[in-house]
């Protein structure tokens, strides 16, 4: 008896939480659309440029609109002003020397400003130090599962730099093939505090610890011929902060994730009350070191 009255109070408990699956349609509000900047200047000689955009909505799935009609500059420390200009009319506005001439240079600040709309937003940023690359080697590998872009048996690169001595050299590692970023998801972010991943490692003045070195490969092994390439940017500790953020951002989820948070930015608005901008505003030397990849020069495995 006591078995049958089991089975009717599952099915009646079955039955209600069946007839209660009804289809929510959320309606989310679409916040005003706020000014996006994604400006990094550098050392090289040549143009430089910086995009503005307009946020969309959190569900937008489609490009993000440019930022048209804007007034962009940047000022030195030592007065020299450059203008950006927007000449194709898609929200990337450049600075074209007139002729041979760089507009980074190592220990110098910058000033954006940015007229918009009536509103005018500022970011400071400076180009620091960076260290050459001393070598750029690799050897056979063999990964025990096979990735889903790359071979399973190849060859793991690995650049050699030594930070500098002096705390709080603040660095961005970004790998090529060939000419193409390796990998241009935010997850796959490497950056370094000193010779180490963050402040408080003691890693002054060191090589760059072994993870940081092999972190060109973005887990997948170089093939026979591929051209392999380094580049090491010099950042600011704020610029340093801003993409740890960003990578934390990009890989925050699963059953531990938590709410998603405005990554913070350098650009303000100059009116404490005005709307608020979105992205980054820094600048870098740079650094770099390429070589093809050579069976007959590579390392055994170890």
């Amino acid at each position: 008896m006591k078995k049958h009255s089991s089975l009717a109070i599952f099915f009646l408990l079955a039955l209600v939480l069946t007839g209660c699956e009804d289809v929510i349609d959320l309606t989310t509000e679409t916040g005003p659309s706020q000014l996006v900047v994604d400006g990094w200047l550098t050392n090289e000689p040549g143009p430089q440029s910086i995009r503005l955009s307009l946020s969309g909505a959190y569900f937008a799935s489609g490009p993000a609109q440019p930022a048209l009609g804007a007034e962009v500059e940047v000022v030195d420390d030592l007065s020299h002003r450059f203008v950006f200009t927007d000449k194709d009319n898609n929200g990337l506005y450049e600075w074209v020397p007139d002729e041979e001439d760089t507009l980074g240079h190592v220990g110098r600040t910058y000033t954006l400003t940015i007229r918009y709309q009536g509103e005018t937003y500022r970011a400071t940023t400076a180009i620091n130090r960076v260290p050459p690359i001393d070598s750029l080697v690799y050897q056979v590998e063999s990964l025990p599962f096979t990735p889903p872009n790359g071979p399973k048996d190849g060859f793991l690169a690995e650049f050699y730099a030594r930070d500098f001595v002096g705390a709080g050299d603040c660095y961005w590692i970004k790998s090529f093939s060939g000419r193409q970023l390796r990998s241009s998801s935010p997850g796959d972010i490497t950056v370094a505090f000193d010779g180490s991943f963050s402040p408080g490692s003691q890693a002054d003045g060191i090589l760059f610890i072994l993870p940081i070195r092999q972190s060109i490969n973005v887990n997948e092994l170089f093939s026979a011929g591929d051209t392999v390439g380094v580049e090491l940017h010099s950042i600011t500790l704020e610029a340093f902060y801003f993409l740890q953020q960003v990578r934390q951002e990009a890989t925050n989820g699963g059953i531990f994730g938590t709410p998603p948070n405005n990554i913070v930015s350098n650009i303000r608005n100059t009116r404490p009350t005005g709307p608020l901008a979105l992205g980054y505003f820094g600048a870098s030397a740079i650094s770099r070191a390429e070589t093809v990849i050579d069976p007959a020069q590579a390392k055994p495995k170890e």
